[in-house]
């Protein structure tokens, strides 16, 4: 492999006014990060202490091997929901080390709401459990919510099933799965540890029921208390539901190291690999490398030049297609195969790409999708070409690839190019965005010609008139407003479109333990040749 290099002049007025965009940026996503995490009010708190409750975030310090990663997934859900008052859809999801072993860990917080699930909660949870099962990862939920948020109920009972399905089919597929319960986990809630093959229950403080005191009361008159109907002791020496009590959180977590430190170790899915090496060129400098104009270009290699070891790039294809980069690297010594966009996808680009595929698909290689790209080139000329038909194939083979798929939004991600490159439902292992990356449909310009025109004809038709200086401005300013609110990171990082937003300069590190985490799963191969598209 050849070391990319760079022509990146870090001097100049434009690489300044980049970094200090990007460098605002990373700071901006920081202190969100930091406030939904921590930012809980004193009385919230001191309610936790007085129940002999650790915070979410102590929890996950036990629980962790000291000084291991851990990479948190959607840290920032529902972050423009519900008024603000369930951060982080008050559930903690991600991959952490727990006695030497990659686990997903699902971690409620009780601190606000008692940890009521949301729909957005629910969601969360259920993208955790569809990574933990496409990556063969076991799964440790610390279990600590009051249940579903009834306001919403409705829309949380057509979520729930899906949670306990994937239990079912983890359990199926032989991934372990433990639960400690540290407080309420009641009615369809209370199959979340029932469902798992060990749970461990803390004496005053879990429970699980599927009718709590109330409710049993008002059913059937009977007064019971709540450690008689679902206490730690009852469930594991009268039901058999539970299978070990603790007199506290400490002593909780500390057996579930234990328990954890049983499981048997998964072979890792063999891939090539070298010794790992550092990016030749600097990290810190990818803040000066892109545009802070999501319209304006750059060149997808300087990326990649700092992402991969020792800035190492086999290209494939260099002349051809050049509005696709595609090749062959090695990330944190695991070898992968890229594909960034050099703007928008023409015929070339597409049949460069879907060739490309298949290569790594064949050899076990797998694929990183590096977004910048509006979409698919549009036009009299490339229809008679056969466009749509080369991206139908582009598609139909990133689909049907078998190795595992990850993607980050760089800069935009719009159109047909998102599903393309791998949008979220096209089946990633993980899914992460820049903070100042864009996507939607279309661009907010192209949206507001595009949706003016048809208002325009639309007065026209019904109303027999042309629209007026004044309805122009705010039809504009309406649509401007919308594609430019929806089409930020921030709300499609709330509504859960992606796994969570990162710092550019952590994008290595995120990938490799994805990468990583990836490996537990084999790989089932489909038989067939590679075509030169």
């Amino acid at each position: 492999m050849r070391r990319i290099a760079s022509r990146i002049d870090t001097s100049t007025d434009a690489y300044r006014r980049n970094r200090e965009t990007n460098l605002a940026l990373a700071a901006d996503l920081r202190e969100k990060i930091h406030t939904a995490r921590y930012d809980r009010p004193a009385r919230a708190l001191a309610r936790l202490a007085e129940r002999n409750k650790l915070t979410v975030r102590r929890r996950l310090e036990l629980l962790l091997d000291p000084g291991s990663p851990f990479l948190e997934l959607s840290p920032l859900a529902a972050m423009h929901a519900y008024g603000g008052e369930a951060p982080q859809a008050l559930i903690v999801t991600g991959i952490g080390v727990v006695s030497g072993r990659e686990v997903m860990i699902t971690a409620g917080d009780s601190s606000l709401k008692g940890g009521s699930w949301y729909p957005l909660s629910t969601k969360k949870i259920v993208r955790a459990q569809e990574i933990a099962l496409a990556n063969h990862l076991p799964v440790v939920n610390l279990v600590d919510s009051g249940g579903a948020y009834l306001p919403l109920g409705d829309e949380i009972y057509a979520l729930g099933g899906y949670t306990y399905r994937a239990q079912c089919l983890m359990s199926g597929a032989g991934i372990p799965q433990l639960a400690l319960v540290l407080g309420p986990s009641t009615a369809g809630g209370a199959y979340l540890p029932t469902l798992c093959d060990q749970s461990i229950m803390v004496r005053g403080t879990g429970f699980v029921f599927l009718g709590g005191p109330p409710l049993v009361k008002a059913a059937t008159g009977e007064d019971v208390s709540a450690d008689e109907l679902g206490g730690a002791d009852m469930h594991t020496s009268v039901s058999g539901t539970a299978d070990y009590a603790v007199d506290d959180e400490e002593e909780g977590l500390e057996l579930c190291r234990e328990i954890v430190g049983t499981w048997t170790r998964p072979s890792k899915l063999a891939i090539d690999r070298r010794d790992p090496e550092p990016p030749y060129y600097d990290p810190d400098e990818l803040y000066g490398i892109i545009p802070g104009d999501i319209k304006k270009q750059f060149d997808m290699r300087e990326v990649i030049a700092r992402i991969v070891d020792g800035s190492l790039f086999l290209e494939f294809k260099p002349a051809y297609g050049e509005t696709m980069v595609t090749g062959w690297a090695y990330l944190q010594g695991m070898k992968v195969g890229i594909l960034g966009n050099n703007g928008v996808l023409f015929s070339e680009a597409a049949n460069k790409a879907t060739q490309f595929m298949q290569l790594c698909d064949r050899d076990g290689t797998p694929l990183i999708f590096l977004h910048n790209i509006t979409g698919f080139m549009v036009g009299r000329e490339y229809e008679r070409g056969g466009i749509t038909k080369d991206g139908a194939k582009m598609l139909m083979v990133q689909a049907n690839v078998t190795v595992p798929k990850f993607s980050v939004y760089v800069h935009a991600s719009q159109g047909a190019g998102n599903y393309a490159m791998t949008g979220p439902a096209w089946d990633p292992r993980f899914l992460f965005a820049w903070p100042n990356s864009r996507s939607s449909i279309m661009g907010a310009e192209q949206a507001v010609k595009t949706l003016s025109e048809v208002r325009v004809a639309n007065l026209r038709r019904e109303q027999g008139r042309e629209a007026t200086e004044a309805e122009l401005t705010q039809i504009h300013e309406d649509v401007w407003e919308y594609y430019e609110r929806t089409s930020h990171p921030y709300h499609l990082t709330s509504e859960l479109r992606d796994d969570g937003l990162i710092d550019p300069v952590e994008t290595r590190n995120t990938l490799a333990m994805a990468l990583s985490a990836s490996l537990n799963a084999p790989i089932q191969r489909t038989p067939g040749g590679v075509l030169r598209i």
